[in-house]
């Protein structure tokens, strides 16, 4: 299919925030927005999918997610796909149709519809109208997902970028940067974005499949290849760079050398059970808590691409927190049944910068700390590097440190402002209950929130919170603030059906009030008053002497017989 030839330059883009993470969600979501006026989802980045779907207001099989179902009745400029050649019709043929099926036996069928697509209000890019599917009915894993959708990435008619790009509003290049381990988020950017001078690339061959390939000849454990044919990451659709996907699956012979390679480097910690008795995870124990010191016990993982660059992982990219076991980490890498395919899900490319030039047919790598990129873009700047750990080589990446997200100082409150889908009228006999479910899902004490401010606005009623330090301290640790701000930019609080859905629109810090003594709390009071007393000891001094001045001018001491002056008599 011919396609239009776009300069990299001179388009808009749409730069998008990234939300959740892998350990508690297993997948990153974005929000776009769709209709008029725009009903809000949060959807999946997953670049192995070729459509994007919300559920329909009318679905009957669809579990209950993040937001309200589209309706299509309340959208002015929502339009059905009528049914044509091209497509799959629905039973009266009158609209059409799509069904996606995956892995994992999830499944998701609806049907086809047309409306205004927003990006949000931080995107340069314009709101389009697209494509996109309304579904009907939800199976597995997609049916029980806190997210609301899929937005499909992938190379096909129904892809939200190949809409794009047929109309000529971006280039034919997307980015996606997710956050580490324990921080999550990150950064999107539908079109060309400038790429880094040392960018580590692999050609991605567009006609072999929809999916976008890279050529893997080499997996290298502490500096050892496996002891594997290179052909074995060829097989079947290659090896497949999919973002929808939490962990890395390696054909079988793959899967044992590189497990069996990892655990002979790391005798000294202690193998466990997984969190899971239903897996047979790899785990290990002793490992310590810190992120950043993990590269000191487990081993350096280099993907070795065909044109001889390579990519460097850290044990970030290879391994998930143990849920149930602190400092312990497990292997999320496994074996990808019978299946000859190399799958390299979003562990692979946590704090890596992961640029799909379609247009060149390449795939882009570059290690940066994706937790902080969406500020950097928002501010214009650059996406600055993580440190190498060899600082003679530009295709050797490491991994960026984990960012503390607030500054180096304890925290006095947390302002919080959100907006929940529901009227004020009806949201206010449950404020209460609100704040206690709000304390519970952030694991705090419910004396630590406050209702500060409501207001009625539509539909929704707008709140801020303040959260403060418990007891009777006066701060909190950065750690703890930290820990809260997470739990909430994550969606971790789930409320129930009748508080409706929430978005935090806003959050910041205050720093804490020291505490002072009485005379020190008091002093302007103490001040102002003796100025006070002052002032009206100086007034009735004044006011008493002038009294007398007049006083004595009008009743003046004159002697008995002295002489006055003459005056004339006045006519009767």
């Amino acid at each position: 299919r011919s396609r239009r030839g776009l300069a990299e330059g001179g388009h808009p883009s749409a730069r998008m925030r990234l939300h959740d993470d892998l350990l508690t969600n297993g997948y990153y979501t974005t929000r776009l927005y769709i209709g008029t006026p725009p009903q809000e989802f949060a959807l999946i980045v997953d670049s192995g999918s070729t459509v994007t779907y919300v559920p329909c207001a009318s679905c009957e099989q669809c579990g209950n997610h993040q937001d309200p179902r589209f309706q299509p009745d309340l959208s002015s400029t929502y339009s059905p796909v009528k049914c044509n050649v091209d497509c799959n019709c629905n039973s009266d043929k009158s609209q059409c149709t799509y069904e996606r099926q995956y892995a994992e036996m999830s499944s998701s069928s609806g049907v086809l519809g047309e409306d205004i697509v927003s990006f949000g209000t931080e995107s340069e890019l314009k709101p389009q109208r697209a494509v996109f599917g309304c579904e009907n009915s939800e199976t597995g894993d997609l049916f029980s997902q806190h997210a609301d959708g899929i937005m499909g990435l992938g190379r096909g008619q129904l892809s939200i970028m190949d809409q794009l790009v047929d109309k000529g509003v971006i280039g034919d290049s997307f980015s996606m940067c997710y956050g580490g381990m324990d921080i999550g988020g990150g950064a999107m950017v539908l079109g060309a974005m400038p790429a880094p001078p040392d960018m580590v690339y692999t050609h991605s061959n567009a006609v072999r499949s929809p999916y976008y390939n890279i050529e893997l000849k080499e997996i290298h454990v502490a500096g050892k290849p496996l002891r594997v044919d290179p052909r074995i990451f060829d097989g079947k659709h290659g090896t497949v760079l999919d973002s929808g996907t939490t962990y890395a699956y390696l054909p079988e012979q793959a899967f044992v050398a590189f497990k069996d390679a990892v655990t002979s480097k790391v005798h000294p910690l202690k193998k466990i059970r997984g969190p899971d008795p239903n897996y047979k995870d790899i785990c290990f124990a002793g490992a310590g808590r810190n992120v950043s010191q993990l590269s000191e016990v487990f081993p350096k993982v280099d993907m070795v691409f065909g044109n001889g660059q390579k990519l460097s992982l850290s044990p970030e990219n290879y391994l998930f927190r143990h849920s149930k076991v602190e400092g312990a980490y497990c292997l999320g890498v496994f074996q990808n049944g019978k299946d000859p395919t190399t799958l390299l899900g979003g562990i692979v490319v946590r704090n890596t910068l992961v640029t799909y030039d379609r247009h060149n047919e390449k795939i882009g790598f570059w290690k940066t700390n994706c937790s902080e990129l969406w500020e950097r873009l928002q501010s214009g700047g650059a996406p600055s590097p993580a440190p190498s750990s060899d600082p003679g080589s530009q295709a050797d990446l490491s991994p960026a440190p984990a960012p503390s997200g607030l500054p180096e100082y304890d925290v006095g409150l947390i302002a919080v402002y959100m907006s929940i889908n529901v009227t004020y009228p009806n949201l206010k006999p449950h404020l209460h209950e609100l704040a206690e479910l709000l304390a519970k899902e952030l694991e705090i004490d419910s004396s630590q929130v406050r209702l500060m401010n409501v207001t009625g606005q539509g539909n929704s009623t707008l709140i801020r919170w303040d959260i403060f330090p418990a007891g009777s301290s006066n701060s909190m640790s950065n750690a703890t603030a930290m820990g809260i701000i997470y739990r909430l930019t994550q969606h971790h609080v789930q409320l129930p059906e009748h508080l409706g859905s929430y978005q935090l629109l806003e959050w910041n810090v205050q720093q804490p009030v020291s505490r002072r003594s009485w005379l020190q709390e008091h002093v302007v009071s103490i001040l102002v008053g003796v100025l006070l007393v002052v002032f009206l000891s100086l007034s009735a001094f004044l006011g008493l002497y002038l009294w007398r001045k007049k006083f004595r001018g009008q009743a003046a001491y004159r002697p008995v017989g002295s002489v006055g002056p003459e005056q004339e008599l006045q006519p009767l």
